[in-house]
């Protein structure tokens, strides 16, 4: 008898379900799987049904949770929107979904609708040297001891950020230089401003004051992190190194 060309059927069967059967998540290319792609290329780099997979976590024995994504949105046309207004009970329809999943599901989509409904809170454009003093008077003033504290801005000159690096005693405080340009490269500052308040009421800088103040400066232009200004605080007034051109 001749040797047929082709498997039996019930040899053939087996094999054709294991390549049909679909791929886990965890088999995938690392730089595909939704959490390790977040990590790698940020969250704008994943699809919505990606940034959904994340938020179910898992998804069944045949789907993976991308898959199911997947399901989901196409039952709404893709339409976040509409996804926002299906119930728990809605959510549940769809495989793979259960009350636990559909609950993680709503909360998401409802704070994101209460983050677009929020008012934007107004953002401080520093213009001057007054603009930074009246930014970080609540901060400093009547303080019995001395901080120094690091302004964030943006390329527009938008206050990102102001921080506080340390604190000291009556005499003084010690300013990382590690720390404050950590900050900023962290929120991807676009330039910083010092400031550092003297309980004493004394204005003007000290040695200390500008030897610091040259050192973070050279450091700023290294790390293309400009130091647009040092103001030394105090109730009554202030010192800018900039308007002084001492910067």
């Amino acid at each position: 008898m001749d040797t047929p060309d082709f498997l039996p059927s019930t040899a053939a069967e087996p094999a054709a379900r294991a390549y049909a059967a679909p791929l886990g998540i965890k088999s995938w290319a690392e730089e595909d799987r939704p959490r390790e792609k977040l990590l790698a290329k940020g969250r704008a780099a994943l699809s919505d049904a990606e940034l959904l997979a994340i938020l179910l976590g898992s998804g069944t024995v045949k789907l993976s949770a991308v898959d199911v994504a997947k399901i989901m949105l196409q039952a709404v046309g893709n339409d976040l929107n509409e996804l926002a207004r299906q119930g728990v009970k809605q959510l549940c329809r769809h495989p793979g979904i259960g009350e636990a999943k559909a609950l993680t599901v709503v909360a998401a989509l409802e704070l994101g609708r209460r983050r677009k409904e929020a008012e934007a809170p107004a953002r401080t454009t520093i213009t001057c040297s007054r603009d930074i003093y009246n930014l970080v008077k609540p901060n400093l003033m009547d303080l019995p001891h001395e901080e120094f504290w690091v302004i964030l801005l943006n390329r527009a000159n938008v206050v990102m950020r102001k921080t506080a690096i340390s604190q000291g005693g009556v005499a003084g405080t010690v300013a990382d230089p590690k720390m404050i340009f950590k900050e900023a490269l962290e929120q991807l500052a676009s330039s910083i401003i010092l400031v550092h308040n003297l309980p004493s009421g004394n204005r003007q800088p000290s040695a200390a004051d500008i030897q610091l103040t040259k050192k973070l400066r050279e450091a700023g232009n290294f790390l293309d992190l400009p130091v647009l200004d040092h103001l030394i605080y105090t109730d009554l007034g202030y010192y800018s190194f900039a308007d002084e051109g001492m910067l």
